[in-house]
């Protein structure tokens, strides 16, 4: 997978990419990451990308010369899948699309700023927007660090246990039940009994009564 991210700061995202299983994965050459500074695309000398609003306003708008000069370079360059961007009023991103996405070969991520971008920018260029929820973040770099690492995890050869993704909460719109390690006993507070039992079909029969049950009491919606 490829995946393109369009920033005005992209020293922000070099630290999210840079270690544990998101390094990893880019050393292992199954995805490639690259930053875009939308700066060195900004058609004035003063290297502006946004501009005051028309009709009036509090807020800047990232400009759609910038922003076009590079989406369109970047798809001369090859096909993308999906070009996204990443704003507060997009889809709130849940395991299903992250499961989609992972399946992709290649998209752009468009890191949002100030009152946003302008408009035609959304209507002729992005494929699909989406929101971590309902709040403002300063820029879409956060969002797109937590996107990115959604999807890559999931790809085949990321995690050393191909399985652990397949567990986690959301996957069967259940959240994960309760899970524990050595020792079995602390401070008098013991392990349940059947975890240590052996018998791998109550184990199983357990973790799903449990996540049934955590379910129930914490995120009944996905139930309905």
């Amino acid at each position: 997978m490829r995946i393109d991210i369009i920033t005005v700061l992209p020293q922000l995202l070099e630290s999210p990419f840079s270690d544990s299983i998101l390094k990893r994965a880019q050393t292992k050459g199954i995805v490639d990451v690259n930053f875009h500074n939308l700066r060195d695309y900004s058609t004035n000398k003063h290297k502006n990308i946004d501009d005051y609003q028309f009709g009036g306003g509090a807020g800047m708008v990232m400009m759609i010369e910038p922003i076009s000069i590079l989406i369109e370079k970047l798809k001369n360059e090859r096909n993308y899948d999906e070009i996204i961007y990443m704003t507060p009023d997009g889809d709130t991103l849940n395991q299903g699309i992250c499961n989609q996405l992972s399946s992709v070969k290649n998209i752009i991520v468009l890191c949002g700023h100030y009152k946003g971008v302008d408009e035609r920018v959304r209507e002729h260029y992005i494929t699909k927007e989406i929101s971590i929820g309902d709040y403002v973040l300063s820029g879409g770099e956060l969002a797109a660090a937590v996107l990115c690492d959604s999807i890559i995890r999931l790809i085949p050869g990321v995690l050393n246990n191909e399985t652990s993704a397949l567990t986690d909460s959301f996957q069967d719109n259940l959240l994960a039940p309760p899970v524990y390690t050595r020792p079995a006993e602390f401070n008098g507070w013991e392990v349940p009994e059947v975890l240590t039992s052996g018998d791998f079909k109550k184990i199983e029969e357990w973790r799903h009564e449990k996540a049934i049950e955590r379910t129930e009491k914490r995120r009944p919606d996905l139930l309905d």
